[in-house]
């Protein structure tokens, strides 16, 4: 009896102590002239209230789909990246980085302040890639429906699919000004993140030594799959690397610092985020025990390379490790936090910005290369089927005279890049 007197007492203070905590936090604000939270709240539950009372066709709608239709809206409405996601959603998401899913092999995009959907990157040997989708295209429709005021997520629903089904993409490339339609049967999209310049990863050296490896993207085994490829050139006796980022739309944060500290010394900041506070930054060190100090290197980048292909290259760049070749970067350098709420949603919230180690904000800017190298959509084109698994002779859809044409095509950045290996070679050499 007496235990049971004493948890109500216990329980009654609380709640006392409570509600007074709360009056006193809402008198503070309206003191302050701040945000009054309960006459906010105030206003969304009439709000809530007089749509399930008068809306003519609101005898469907539950409170609970109310809210979780203003939850939508209010994430939507802070920026591109961030969103309520529902339980199906949430495993989608969960799906990007560990195997494979059915769907086209694009990564999309949503940029701040504009309502159309962009292409980041097609994912390498996809049937976007097969057909041609450049970074920078505008999906204006999916299916005949546009895409005009739908949420990334809504897109991501639209694209993906059973395997084997088709979906058709109206595409407008701002570059040439031309609208065209393609039908994109969907496939399982297994991502194999670290190739050589065949699509393989066979990893031979070129003639003069220089190593070549690309990276479509960071997922769970990509640090530990490039350290192998580049133990692999090596033993051959590699003298200088090419590390291809181009179209690389990004992925992991902790495999973004595993790549870098594959060239760095133990211990190095690789990239901090700073959130909405002082005290919300994170740093991220280099922890390798066998770093590649001393060899020569080129990073190769676009307008496709985004997210943590922006973090290597930015990072690199920084602490004069490489020479960054090619063309400006997409410059998506926001952080997005999961945060799982109750019967398995969560909330994606953007909660900080990447920074290089000398203090450069990735977003919104991105990367600008040490040696601009412009490439033409066309030439860029016919340089993703070149490093599709087979070369362009696998892509049966074209004729004959389209593939010597797209064959004839030149690497123009991959050149550059080889040029300076060469040149740092007969700089050493004279030394």
């Amino acid at each position: 009896m007496k235990r049971t007197l004493l948890f109500s007492s216990v329980m009654a203070l609380l709640v006392v102590n409570a509600t007074v905590g709360w009056l006193l936090y809402v008198e503070t604000a309206r003191a302050a002239g701040g945000d009054d939270p309960y006459e906010q709240y105030e206003l969304f539950a009439s709000v809530v209230e007089r749509i399930r009372s008068d809306y003519v066709e609101g005898d469907d709608l539950s409170y609970g789909e109310l809210v979780q239709r203003s939850l939508k809206g209010l994430l939507s409405s802070l920026d591109p990246h961030s969103e309520f996601m529902e339980p199906i959603q949430y495993d989608e998401l969960k799906k990007d980085t560990e195997g494979a899913f059915g769907g086209v092999g694009i990564v999309v995009s949503m940029e701040e302040g504009k309502s159309y959907l962009t292409v980041v990157s097609p994912m390498a040997d996809t049937p976007a890639y097969r057909a041609g989708v450049l970074s920078g295209d505008r999906i204006v429709k999916i299916e005949g429906r546009s895409t005009q005021g739908i949420t990334l997520q809504q897109a991501v629903e639209r694209l993906r699919g059973k395997p084997g089904t088709e979906v058709t993409l109206t595409l407008f490339r701002p570059s040439s000004e031309k609208t065209r339609e393609v039908s994109l049967e969907r496939a399982i999209i297994k991502v194999e993140t670290v190739k050589d310049g065949r699509g393989e990863q066979s990893f031979d050296l070129s003639e003069d030594g220089i190593g070549y490896v690309w990276l479509t993207q960071f997922g769970e085994q990509t640090g530990k799959d490039l350290r192998r490829a580049l133990d692999r050139l090596m033993e051959q006796g590699m003298r200088g690397l090419v590390l291809d980022l181009r179209g690389n739309p990004g992925g992991l944060l902790d495999q973004a610092v595993e790549v870098c500290e594959q060239f760095l010394p133990s211990g190095q900041l690789v990239v901090f985020t700073q959130g909405r506070e002082e005290g919300m930054r994170s740093e991220h060190h280099a922890a390798s025990r066998d770093p590649l100090l001393d060899l020569p290197m080129v990073i190769l980048v676009n307008g496709g390379s985004a997210s943590a292909s922006e973090i290597v290259s930015g990072c690199l760049q920084d602490l004069g490790r490489t020479v960054v070749v090619g063309e400006q970067t997409f410059g998506k350098g926001s952080v997005q936090s999961i945060f799982p709420v109750s019967q398995g949603r969560a909330l994606r919230l953007t909660t900080a910005k990447y920074y290089t180690p000398s203090e450069k904000v990735i977003h919104g800017r991105g990367i600008t290369p040490d040696i601009v190298v412009p490439v033409s959509d066309d030439d860029l084109e016919a340089l993703f089927y070149q490093r599709s698994p087979g070369g362009v002779d696998r892509l049966t859809q074209f004729s004959d005279e389209e593939k010597a044409r797209l064959k004839q095509v030149k690497d123009e950045q991959l050149e550059r890049a080889r040029d300076l290996l060469r040149g740092l070679f007969l700089l050493g050499a004279g030394s």
